[in-house]
C-alpha cells in the first residue's frame, strides 16, 4: 500500500489527473456550444427575416417623415420672418402717415426746401475731376471701357 499512496501523491500522477479533468471540462464545454448552435431553428431564422424586412419597409417612411418635419420647421421659420417683415412695413406705413415725418424725409431724400429757405448742396471736388478723366474713353473700343469699369469697381472694394 505504501507504493499506491506514493503514486497517488506523486507529481506525475497529479499532472495526469489535472490533464484528465481539463480534458473533461473542454469536452463538456464543446458539447454545450454544439447544443447552443443547434438552437438556431427555422423559427428563429424566420423571425430574423421578418424583423429585417420590417426594418427595410419602415426605413423609407421614416426618412420621409424626418425630412418633412425639417421642411415644416423651415417653413415655420420663414413664416415668422415674414410676419416680422410685415410688422416692420406696418410701422413704416404708420410713420409715413405722419405729416412731419413725410416732410422730413422729402427734405432729406429729394433736397426740397420750403419757400423762403435757401438750399445748399456741397459737391466733393475729387469726384468732379475723376469724371473728367474719363473723357478720353470715347476714343477707345467699348470693351476697354467695360474692362476699365470692372477694374475700378474692384479697386473700390479694396
Amino acid at each position: 500500500m505504501a507504493v499506491k499512496d506514493r503514486d497517488r501523491f506523486s507529481t506525475a500522477t497529479r499532472i495526469r489527473l489535472i490533464g484528465e479533468q481539463t480534458a473533461a471540462r473542454v469536452y463538456r464545454s464543446q458539447t454545450k456550444r454544439q447544443a447552443r448552435r443547434s438552437r438556431l431553428t427555422g423559427r428563429a431564422a424566420l423571425l430574423a427575416l421578418v424583423v429585417c424586412s420590417l426594418i427595410v419597409a419602415l426605413a423609407y417612411p421614416m426618412r420621409q417623415y424626418v425630412s418633412q418635419r425639417a421642411e415644416i420647421a423651415d417653413l415655420q421659420q420663414e413664416q415668422e420672418e415674414a410676419r416680422e417683415r410685415v410688422e416692420q412695413l406696418r410701422d413704416l406705413k404708420a410713420r409715413w402717415q405722419d405729416d412731419a415725418y413725410a416732410e422730413q424725409e422729402i427734405r432729406r431724400r429729394l433736397h426740397y426746401v420750403m419757400p423762403g429757405e435757401t438750399g445748399y448742396i456741397v459737391v466733393d471736388p475729387g469726384t468732379a475731376t475723376k469724371s473728367r478723366t474719363d473723357l478720353g474713353a470715347a476714343d477707345r473700343p467699348w470693351y476697354s471701357n467695360v474692362w476699365d469699369g470692372v477694374d475700378k469697381a474692384d479697386a473700390a472694394d479694396q
